[in-house]
């Protein structure tokens, strides 16, 4: 059983957004038929929350398939918008498996929340724009020193 984690940017610019839909729709497809049945996603918003939304409309088809959240803290929509709060709700109630990493914010949360995304998986399915700091990179960085499998859909929008 493969395990796949998910890391991007919180901000997908409108030019990218649908066709990074259909790649990752793809790419998801493909993992499937490989072998991949958990994937793993951080809850945040950007291409977090569009890789939970079709990994969930994936499991329609392949039951099998289980979504995990790996989560900062329950405080992690404060300061969201209303939509996104329902919309982080509704993925949540339909995930498979959450847990967090505590029970509030720190500095550094972020940051071990994506290590544990990556640990005990073998693939890292990314949206990375560019690899010069941030989350997304240092997790890609992080995925890579592991010896996971990179996947950087950008490269193929």
């Amino acid at each position: 059983m493969k395990t796949v984690c998910f890391t991007g940017h919180r901000t997908i610019p409108d030019s990218d957004y649908l066709r990074l839909w259909q790649v990752l729709d793809t790419e998801i497809d493909r993992l499937i038929r490989n072998g991949a049945e958990v994937f793993r996603t951080g809850g945040a918003l950007g291409f977090d929350t569009i890789a939970a939304l079709n990994v969930l409309s994936h499991r329609l088809k392949h039951p099998h398939i289980r979504l995990e959240l790996i989560l900062p803290c329950p405080t992690q929509t404060n300061g969201w918008r209303g939509a996104d709060v329902d919309t982080y709700r509704q993925i949540l109630a339909q995930a498979d498996a959450h847990r967090y990493i505590a029970q509030s914010y720190y500095s550094g949360v972020l940051q071990a929340r994506n290590r544990a995304l990556v640990d005990g998986a073998d693939i890292c399915v990314a949206y990375l724009r560019s690899s010069h700091g941030g989350g997304t990179a240092y997790t890609v960085a992080y995925a890579l020193q592991g010896g996971l499998e990179l996947i950087n859909l950008h490269e193929q929008l």
